[in-house]
C-alpha cells in the first residue's frame, strides 16, 4: 500500500471480527516500531503483547473493567484478540545521557525540555498503527486509566522503571467498526500551519 494510503485510512477502530491475527503481522508491527526515531538511540522502551483469550480478558479486568459492565466502547474494544502496550522508562534515558558521549554527568531530569521517553515510544505506537492498516487491520490507541497503572502492572509483573504509555488493540476490521469517535463529533480544524512567522495560516 502507497505511504500516503496507509496515513489516510488510519481510523480507531472499536471492534473487531473473531478471526485470529497472524502472529507474523503482529511481529512486523514490533519490528516497525523499533525503527522509530528516539534520542540518543537509547530504545527505552518496551512492548507488552497480549494474544492469548487469558491474557487479553486479564488486561480488561487489571484495567477496571468489570466483566459485567457494558457499553458500546467497552463491548466493541473487548472483542479485540490482541493487545500490545507500549511502555517507557525514563530511567533508561536519564542512563543514557549520563554516559560519556552525552557529556551529562548526572541523571538530573530537568535537563529535559520534554519528555523524551514518552515522544519516543508515542512515535514507536504510531509506527504500530500505520503498520496495522499497511496490513489491512484495524487497530486503536487508547489510554490506560491512571488509577489502574498498579494494578495492570501487578497484574503482568511489569517492573517499576517502565510505564504504559497507552495500550493498542488490534483485530481484523470489520464493516461496524465501533463506537463513534471524537471525530463523529468535531470537524477537523484548518489553518493549523503557520509559515514563515506565528499568525501567517495556510490552508491544507
Amino acid at each position: 500500500m502507497e505511504f500516503r494510503e496507509v496515513v489516510r485510512r488510519r481510523r480507531m477502530v472499536r471492534r473487531y471480527a473473531e478471526q485470529p491475527v497472524d502472529p507474523a503481522v503482529v511481529d512486523r508491527m514490533l519490528e516497525h516500531a523499533q525503527r522509530a526515531p528516539n534520542a540518543g538511540f537509547t530504545q527505552g522502551w518496551a512492548f507488552l503483547v497480549l494474544d492469548t483469550p487469558e491474557d487479553v480478558a486479564r488486561f480488561w479486568v487489571s484495567t477496571g473493567a468489570d466483566p459485567d459492565t457494558h457499553n458500546t466502547w467497552l463491548d466493541g474494544m473487548r472483542t479485540a484478540p490482541v493487545v500490545i502496550v507500549p511502555l517507557a522508562s525514563k530511567d533508561a534515558y536519564l542512563e543514557r545521557y549520563a554516559e560519556e558521549d552525552k557529556g551529562w554527568t548526572d541523571r538530573r531530569d530537568d535537563r529535559w525540555p520534554v519528555p523524551y521517553w514518552y515522544v519516543d515510544t508515542g512515535m514507536a505506537a504510531l509506527l504500530i498503527l500505520q503498520t496495522a492498516v499497511d496490513e489491512g487491520l484495524g487497530a486503536c490507541f487508547f489510554g490506560i486509566p491512571g488509577q489502574h497503572t498498579e494494578s495492570f502492572r501487578e497484574a503482568f509483573d511489569v517492573p517499576a522503571d517502565h510505564r504504559p504509555v497507552g495500550a493498542i488493540t488490534v483485530g481484523h476490521r470489520v464493516a461496524d467498526s465501533g463506537a463513534k469517535g471524537s471525530p463523529a463529533r468535531r470537524e477537523r480544524r484548518e489553518n493549523l500551519v503557520h509559515r514563515g512567522r506565528w499568525g501567517t495560516t495556510v490552508s491544507p
